[in-house]
């Protein structure tokens, strides 16, 4: 079978499974099992595969059919420009999360903020980010998952910023010192528990752990806003992601504290509610 013959028929079986872009991701994972360019597999289409390349293309074919990310199959992600390593222990970057990036890396330029936290780290992704644009930056990043730490830590060594970033395991600020932050920035879990198990299937592939923001959505909301004061410098800002839903309530809850001020929040590509940012008092 050629390349194009596999991709064609790879497409239309995803197409069936209602897999979302399955013509792009009929491709992507050709590029992945030939471990070549998008520009080689089209001039190449013509190109018979040999038996060994054809059973692993549909082999994981039939992984994402079954709601494996496509992701956790090529354990590859591109988030800020930066390859990111990927698998079943870490929330998917999305492209979405790059608006959360941008802003810091705005406020931190605007205030000359080095110290930031990035709480509930996952992949390292924001992290690992905000250490490659802003190179005199000190970010310390925080996970409860050790299995999580290890792909942020093999990911800031992957993007050469290893030195800049110290990770902990830690629940929240738990095992934090009394160290003061220019700026603490998270995209904790937010989906309601009781809508997790009404998600798309390749969304409840990846770990639960990064998914459940307890009944209401708000648990690690409330968490950060009430205690992020005794690690905030004055001044200080709160960078937080939320669900398209989430603003008012995340609002409500910075309101209520009373020590914060300057808050707005931006929308994402889709023109749905994305970030907030506060300012401690």
């Amino acid at each position: 079978m050629t390349i194009m013959e596999s991709m064609k028929k790879g497409m239309i079986e995803l197409k069936n499974s209602n897999i979302e872009s399955p013509k792009l991701k009929s491709r992507l994972l050709m590029q992945f099992i030939l471990n070549k360019t998008r520009q080689y597999v089209i001039v190449n289409d013509m190109k018979e595969l040999n038996l060994n390349e054809e059973r692993r293309y549909f082999e994981a074919i039939s992984k994402m059919r079954k709601g494996i990310p496509l992701e956790h199959i090529t354990h590859q992600k591109e988030f800020m420009k930066l390859n990111f390593f990927v698998n079943e222990n870490v929330l998917i970057p999305r492209q979405d999360t790059e608006i959360l990036v941008e802003e810091v890396i705005k406020i931190a330029q605007k205030t000359n903020a080095k110290k930031i936290l990035d709480l509930c780290t996952g992949s390292g992704a924001i992290a690992i980010s905000l250490a490659k644009y802003l190179p005199e930056s000190e970010i310390t990043a925080i996970d409860i998952s050790n299995d999580a730490l290890k792909i942020a830590k093999k990911n800031a060594i992957n993007n050469h910023v290893e030195n800049q970033i110290t990770f902990i395991n830690s629940d929240m600020f738990t095992n934090l010192n009394k160290e003061k932050f220019d700026i603490i920035v998270s995209n904790p879990p937010y989906i309601r528990r009781e809508v997790i198990e009404q998600l798309d299937e390749q969304v409840k592939n990846e770990p639960y752990i990064a998914l459940d923001g307890g009944e209401d959505g708000l648990y690690f909301y409330r968490k950060i806003i009430k205690e992020s004061y005794e690690y905030l410098k004055y001044n200080g800002y709160i960078c937080l992601e939320i669900g398209f839903d989430q603003k008012i309530d995340v609002i409500e809850l910075i309101e209520n504290e009373e020590k914060f001020d300057n808050t707005y929040s931006k929308k994402d590509l889709y023109g749905m509610d994305r970030i907030i940012i506060t300012r401690m008092k």
